[in-house]
C-alpha cells in the first residue's frame, strides 16, 4: 500500500519529468515510479492520478498564487523547476483538496524540499506557503 507521503513524492517525480519532457506517457511514468522493481505493476491511486491531473490542469492558476508571493525581482522563470514543482503540490492540496490539512501540505513539501532542493530552497518554500496560507485564511494548527 502506497502512503500519501511516497503518493507526493510520486506526483512531484512525475510532474518534474512532464516538465522536463511533455510528450512522455503520464501513466506508464507513474506506473514505473509506483513499482518495485521485479514486482508486480501496482495499482495507481486515486489521489496520485488526481494529485498529478489536478496540478496540470490548475497550472496557471497555481502559478499565479505563487508569482503573488514572490519578491519584485523574481519570477517562475526564476525559480528553480524543483522548487517550482514542490510549491505548485502544495498550492493544489492547499486550495483545492479540501481533506488535507494546511499543516499537512505544507509540511510534505518541506520534506519534499529537504529531499530534493536545498535549505535555502526549504526556507523560500516554507515563506510562500506561509504567505498563501495566511492569505487565504487557511488554519494550520
Amino acid at each position: 500500500m502506497i502512503n500519501r507521503h511516497e503518493i507526493r513524492e510520486f506526483a512531484f517525480q512525475t510532474l518534474f519529468a512532464i516538465n522536463a519532457n511533455p510528450d512522455v506517457d503520464t501513466e506508464a511514468l507513474m506506473e514505473s515510479l509506483a513499482t518495485t522493481p521485479g514486482a508486480e505493476p501496482v495499482e495507481l491511486p486515486d489521489y496520485l492520478l488526481a494529485l498529478v491531473g489536478g496540478v496540470r490542469e490548475h497550472t496557471t492558476q497555481l502559478d499565479e498564487a505563487i508569482s503573488q508571493h514572490l519578491s519584485a525581482n523574481w519570477s517562475l522563470n526564476r525559480l528553480a523547476k524543483t522548487d517550482l514543482i514542490i510549491l505548485r503540490v502544495a498550492v493544489y492540496e492547499l486550495l483545492e483538496v479540501a481533506d488535507v490539512p494546511a499543516k499537512v501540505a505544507v509540511n510534505e513539501a518541506l520534506e519534499l524540499a529537504k529531499k530534493y532542493s536545498d535549505e535555502r530552497s526549504r526556507k523560500f518554500i516554507n515563506g510562500v506557503l506561509s504567505a498563501i496560507v495566511r492569505q487565504n485564511n487557511l488554519v494550520t494548527d
